[in-house]
């Protein structure tokens, strides 16, 4: 558990970090987001989380 708190700890942060860095370029990266059709998004979400998955794997090895 205390590993698993870590690690969304990590995420957290790293996912917050834009939003403190870079407002006003991440308003306007969002904005071009929106305009992404949403099976394009779902695509590049799936490839995200297979090579996340990678990986996990291969660190774990």
């Amino acid at each position: 558990m205390k590993y698993f708190l870590c690690v969304l700890g990590m995420v957290m942060f790293i996912e917050g970090f834009p939003y403190l860095a870079f407002p006003d370029k991440l308003k306007v990266w969002l904005v071009k987001i929106s305009e992404i059709p949403a099976r394009t998004l779902r695509v590049y979400g799936f490839i995200v989380m297979v090579i996340g998955l990678a990986v996990i794997y291969f660190a774990q090895r």
